[in-house]
């Protein structure tokens, strides 16, 4: 928009007070001021026609919605300028352009009509004329040609002419009018300068847009000066990369590291990598385009890059969700272990019905050795239609191998949880850790510590191994833990499990496991599937009573497997029979003789000597506790290797006697006269425990009162100083070892009846079973009844034994 002194006197044309109107879209014209307009629409064009054919006059006005192409009188501005019409041409396409200039501010009073054009009554608006300036107007002037010079410095695009004609302006009211027209103002603020009347409202107003219009040039230029900024850093890289390039390209290695760079690009592309993941590989590749290809580095960026782009971040298998199917598998897999298979087959059910929401379980199988505690995670894998990966944690010091070495160390790798999960190539597998039990401890830092991230469900989503770097998910893993025992495993990391408890099998349960799984596997393993080899049940119980003693089936394995082998000696030589037939009285021809023996009952009952019940990591087991009292001073001696916690049931064991020995008929100073000597035979076998608590005070009183205990009870129990009889553990595994001593009567805490329902009913035939809560219970049953004999007291103590198995 510009202004020209061709029209300096509005006395030259005449303005009638009738003129045609034409509506402005988004535009308002000041007077003075001279504007293309481009005129299309059929009212329009006709005021325009009509002006031309009158005087050239016409009032211009803005609409108040630039949207409507047919606006009511209604929705045009009263106030708009009176303009002439300079020149006019006709298009092809029927729309006119027209060159007009404003003459005047003017009102329109009223409409006369509006179609086919508008035509309006107006009344021309003078400027008020300023007879004295004051100094703020003369301010406001200077302001407003200052403001326009900077905005133009600032990049505000003002033609020269306009400049020049604003620097020659003292009038107040068409200087205002020149500025306005030139600023980027929206239809009201436009429309507001227009319909002020008063020439110094209209500088101030004016000067204050143009305040607006230099700060927000101001800040565009800051804008563009920091993206042109950041444009030259980005061209200076371009120009360095493409020159590094070329300069690889003349030694022969550019060309192999930027294919390298695009392979690692494009598996990103291809796997849902996290966005920290993707931050972090994309710094990486940068440094390794800045890196030479032979350098030590670029091998350690690289490495780190194969493991990044090689993880299975989102890769996950589909989870079968068929019950029966997963049953099956299990079944076929496994014998009993019900309690597992219940448990799995629960995991399974919520999953099909929460989806993906659900949160692995933290499964810990405890139990013996060779009870099938490793093959049952890959059996829960196969049922899942997952990957399995197994990681054994036995002897494992260093917290490093489970997060991994930072990767300032020379050769340093992710921990062996990501190893493994990499390895199985999904992020959703059956991990079984191994031996967890068996977890040390040094200067190098504690493997249970970091473990307990890795099992946790609530945290392990945001797994962070060292060598990675970020965050990688492990909430998807179904993690299943194996010990042999509790004991030794942090309270801490115990507390992130589910601990399910796997009993030792029994013999019957042997025969039926060996028949279903160790027979056929063997047999295919060392060639000889093609004979025939009959196993009777009695030839699979030989081995298992004759040459086993365990509580798993891994030792009955490699006596079926060398027997098989023997076989196959023969096969292979040529002198095999067309069948074998294995009994009870052939196995000692492949075996050798009988390695084990089942532990027997005492020939007799005895003085001193009770039968307890045992526990231990392999199973089962019956323990003998012999006792005899000789001549000396108080004191208590336990031999046979015992713990602290034994020799302290001892202790307590020998102070309940003496506070109740008036009710035993025991001399008041017997105690002080003689020495209690307690010991457990297979010496060299480190023992420990409470439970043997009501065994060895069971065998103080038989000593002390001269009554045989009898020889087909055994027993099990704490014993506290009152006499309480307090619970223990390891029910079904005792009750093996009772039934292979074919023992008739077991003793047991009264707390402990409710575990005898997880023993099968096989076991509890022909065993009665006697659940006491004290002391006094116990004795009347292990005792033989009869008049307290007298105790051994006066005899010297070599000879002391002898006595006391002669009073039985």
């Amino acid at each position: 928009m510009s202004e020209t002194n061709d029209v300096t006197k509005d006395e030259a044309i005449k303005i009638p007070d009738v003129l045609p109107v034409l509506p402005l879209k988004d535009l308002v014209i000041f007077p003075y001021i001279i504007v293309p307009l481009s005129v299309s629409r059929e009212k329009s064009i006709n005021a325009v026609d009509q002006a031309l054919a009158e005087n050239r006059v016409i009032m211009l006005t803005a609409q108040k919605d630039f949207q409507n192409e047919d606006p009511g009188e209604d929705e045009l501005y009263r106030i708009g300028t009176v303009a002439i019409i300079m020149r006019m041409l006709k298009l092809p396409d029927g729309r006119i352009r027209i060159l007009v200039q404003g003459l005047s501010r003017a009102r329109i009073d009223y409409f006369i009509q509006t179609a086919p054009f508008f035509k309006a009554k107006i009344t021309r608006i003078d400027e008020p004329s300023i007879k004295e300036r004051p100094l703020e107007v003369e301010a406001l002037i200077r302001s407003v040609k200052q403001n326009l010079d900077k905005s133009v410095s600032l990049g505000k695009n003002i033609s020269p002419e306009v400049m020049i004609i604003a620097a020659n302006l003292d009038d107040p009211a068409r200087l205002t009018d020149l500025a306005a027209s030139n600023l980027d103002l929206k239809l009201e603020e436009s429309q507001a300068i227009l319909e002020t009347f008063d020439p110094i409202e209209r500088l101030r107003k004016v000067n204050e847009l143009l305040t607006r219009e230099i700060n927000v040039l101001t800040m565009q230029q800051e804008i563009s000066t920091v993206a042109q900024g950041e444009m030259n850093k980005s061209q200076r890289e371009y120009f360095l990369r493409q020159q590094l390039k070329a300069i690889q390209t003349e030694l022969g290695e550019g060309e192999e590291l930027s294919e390298e760079i695009e392979n690692y690009r494009k598996k990103i592309d291809e796997k849902s990598i996290p966005q920290e993941a993707k931050e972090e590989v994309e710094k990486q590749l940068k440094r390794l385009e800045r890196s030479h290809p032979d350098s030590a580095e670029t091998s350690i960026i690289r490495t780190y890059l194969d493991w990044m782009t090689g993880l299975p971040w989102s890769v996950q298998s589909a989870d079968n969700h068929d019950l029966a199917r997963a049953k099956q598998i299990l079944d076929e897999d496994h014998y009993d272990l019900e309690k597992i298979k219940e448990r799995i087959l629960e995991y399974l059910a919520v999953r099909k019905l929460r989806g993906s929401k659900m949160k692995g379980p933290i499964l810990c199988f405890v139990g013996p050795p060779g009870v099938g505690k490793t093959s049952l995670g890959r059996s829960i894998a196969r049922a899942l239609d997952r990957k399995f990966v197994r990681l054994s944690l036995g002897g494992v010091r260093d917290e490093a191998e489970i997060r991994g070495h930072r990767r300032t160390y020379v050769g340093a790798l992710p921990g062996r949880i990501v190893q493994a999960i990499n390895q199985a190539g999904s992020s959703n597998p059956v991990f079984v850790l191994d031996e967890v039990d068996k977890i040390g401890a040094d200067y190098r830092g504690d493997p249970s510590s970091a473990l307990l991230e890795v099992l946790d469900p609530e945290q392990n989503n945001t797994f962070r191994d060292h060598y990675l770097g970020v965050a990688y998910d492990l909430s998807n893993v179904m993690f299943i833990v194996t010990a042999n025992v509790l004991d030794t495993i942090q309270p801490a990391f115990l507390d992130r499990m589910e601990v399910i408890r796997l009993s030792g099998y029994t013999d019957e349960e042997k025969v039926m496991i060996a028949r279903r799984h160790l027979i056929p596997k063997q047999v295919e393993e060392n060639g000889v599937a093609e004979t025939e080899i009959v196993w009777t049940d009695s030839a699979i119980m030989k081995v298992i009573i004759g040459y086993t003693k365990e509580a798993g089936l891994r030792n009955l394995e490699r006596e079926i497997g060398a027997i098989c082998r023997k076989i196959a000696v023969e096969v292979a030589g040529g002198t095999a029979q067309d069948a074998y037939r294995l009994t009870d009285a052939t196995i000692e021809k492949y075996l050798g003789p009988t390695r084990h023996y089942a532990e027997e009952l005492l020939d007799r009952d005895q003085v001193g000597v009770a039968t307890g019940l045992a526990w231990t990591s392999v199973g089962g087991d019956i323990l003998f506790i012999e006792a005899i009292a000789v001549r000396g001073n108080g004191k208590l001696q336990l031999t046979g290797q015992l713990g602290d916690v034994m020799k302290e049931s001892a202790q307590a064991a020998l102070t309940y006697a003496r506070a109740h020995a008036a009710e035993q008929s025991i001399a008041s100073d017997f105690f002080e006269k003689h020495d209690i000597h307690i010991h457990v035979p297979a010496g060299a076998v480190p023992k420990d425990g409470p439970s043997a608590g009501i065994t060895i005070t069971t065998a103080i009183i038989s000593v002390l009162t001269g009554r045989a205990v009898k020889r087909n009870v055994a027993m099990t129990g704490e014993v506290t100083l009152r006499g309480d009889i307090l619970p223990i553990g390891g029910v079904k595994e005792k009750v093996l070892a009772a039934r292979a001593a074919q023992i008739n009567t077991i003793i047991m805490p009264k707390l402990n009846e409710c575990d005898l329902l997880e023993v099968p009913e096989s076991l509890k035939r022909d065993v009665k079973f006697h659940f006491v809560e004290h002391v006094e219970d116990v004795l009347k049953i292990a005792l033989l009844d009869g008049a307290p004999a007298a105790p051994a007291a006066d005899v010297p103590s070599s000879e002391a034994a002898a006595p006391a198995a002669t009073q039985a």
